[in-house]
């Protein structure tokens, strides 16, 4: 049988007052519940009984014995209450997934803002480390234009003529290729940052570039013998120029045949050098 504190509800093992939670002097026996299945090996469960406590009058805190003065404000006015769990129940209840995420809803519009921009292409993932193509080297001269010729244009009228040249021999078409004309423009100025700054950029692939190659790449910095870019009067005479030093260079077999896509790149150094890159697999 089990005691209880007559004034605070606290259960003892036996009736040997005072009470060590109140100090109270005067126990009684605890009530055992018929309808409730036992606890413990006797077969029965104890039933504790109401918990007070006594609550300061002025800031509410709530103490286990009526001991004033209040421990947090110092009020000797202690009332005793009945204890209960209805504030535990509302500590507990669990938030909503909407209510947890409502600090965080700014960020995630941001973020979802800078995907949108990397989806659609607005800004390069190539500016992310280790994300996309490498960017080319900051090489001295022009690479999109020089004295007046279009250097980007040149390089589709090259194309343009090296397809006309396998046409002429019933070898097959090959497809220009982006990947490896990203390639040609990296390695081409890297080579011009040799000569001038004696620089040497980190080596690359053409799998850097999404280049699917099922051979090993053909091709390198060929020299261009006609002059220097103020030599050629527009694209054209430019594009002719460089397909025919492709075509009797030393790799000129395989620029006709051999491979199923190419890509070229044109790079102007400050003296007025035309640097030229080929590459195709």
């Amino acid at each position: 049988m089990k005691w209880r504190c007559s004034w605070c509800g606290k259960p003892h093992e036996e009736n040997d007052p005072p009470c060590d939670s109140c100090g109270h002097n005067s126990f009684e026996k605890a009530v055992v519940r018929a309808d409730e299945k036992p606890a413990s090996s006797s077969g029965k469960t104890v039933d504790t009984g109401t918990t007070y406590v006594w609550r300061c009058t002025d800031c509410g805190r709530d103490h286990v014995r009526n001991n004033p003065p209040c421990s947090r404000c110092h009020n000797h006015d202690l009332e005793k209450i009945e204890q209960t769990y209805d504030d535990v129940d509302d500590e507990l209840e669990t938030p909503s997934w909407l209510e947890v995420a409502k600090p965080y809803i700014p960020a995630f519009a941001v973020i979802g803002v800078v995907a949108l921009l990397f989806a659609t292409g607005i800004i390069p993932a190539s500016i992310l480390p280790g994300i996309g193509a490498p960017s080319p080297p900051d090489a001295p001269g022009e690479g999109a234009d020089a004295a007046g010729i279009d250097l980007e244009a040149t390089e589709g009228e090259i194309h343009e003529r090296l397809e006309a040249e396998r046409a002429a021999i019933d070898a097959d078409s090959r497809a220009y290729d982006d990947g490896l004309a990203g390639y040609a423009e990296y390695m081409n100025r890297a080579f011009v940052m040799i000569d001038y700054e004696d620089e040497r950029p980190d080596g690359v692939q053409p799998d850097d570039f999404g280049a699917e190659c099922a051979t090993r790449p053909t091709g390198g910095q060929l020299p261009l013998a006609d002059g220097p870019i103020s030599a050629f009067d527009d694209e054209g005479a430019l594009a002719e120029a460089v397909a025919d030093g492709l075509l009797e260079s030393e790799i000129g077999d395989a620029v006709r045949t051999g491979s199923d896509s190419e890509g070229v790149d044109l790079h102007v150094g400050p003296d007025g050098d035309v640097y030229v890159y080929y590459v195709a697999c």
